[in-house]
């Protein structure tokens, strides 16, 4: 296909991407990734696809461990080869997808692409989030006893206060 400049336009069932369905909280019903790749070949006839994939997923907010919705989006660009050797061989800007050494399965490609789109820490925006009334209260300056010694003029002693003079003496 690189040979050839082969274009292809498709979706992918993400009920079929099982390492990837694993590892978001729900795909919708009858959910589908987008794919868009580009096969070429460089100067150097090495083999090159760059693509772009959108999906829609469900993922679980680590501030409120609720469900949020996530729509996915990648583009990349890689450099087929048929061996590790070849693959360190490849130009730093290329990241190796191990094929055969005349055809490639585009499932784990996707697949893989998708898990790298991925957030490694998925969160609702802080506006939108269940949990944000929770955690502004747990803040520094936002609990009452805050406020109250603010208001009095109270001014509360930093119980590390005693390590300070610590860093003073040698021993």
């Amino acid at each position: 296909m690189a040979e050839t400049g082969a274009e292809l336009t498709g979706t992918i069932p993400l009920a079929e991407l099982t390492r990837f369905r694993d590892a978001v909280l729900a795909v919708p019903e009858g959910g589908v990734c987008r794919v868009h790749l580009v096969f070429s070949a460089d100067s150097q006839r090495r083999r090159i696809v760059r693509g772009e994939l959108e999906a829609d997923v469900e993922l679980q907010c680590q501030r409120c461990m609720g469900s949020m919705g996530k729509a996915l989006r990648s583009s990349f660009e890689l450099g087929l080869v048929s061996t590790d050797e070849r693959a360190r061989q490849l130009p730093a800007e290329l990241e190796p997808f191990i094929t055969g050494e005349d055809s490639a399965d585009l499932w784990p490609l996707v697949e893989d692409e998708l898990l790298l789109a991925l957030p490694s820490y998925p969160l609702h925006e802080r506006e939108e989030c269940p949990a944000t009334s929770e955690l502004e209260a747990l803040e520094p300056g936002s609990g009452e006893d805050d406020k109250a010694g603010a208001e009095s003029g109270e001014h509360r002693e930093n119980p590390f206060k005693v390590l300070e003079g610590l860093k003073k003496t040698r021993h």
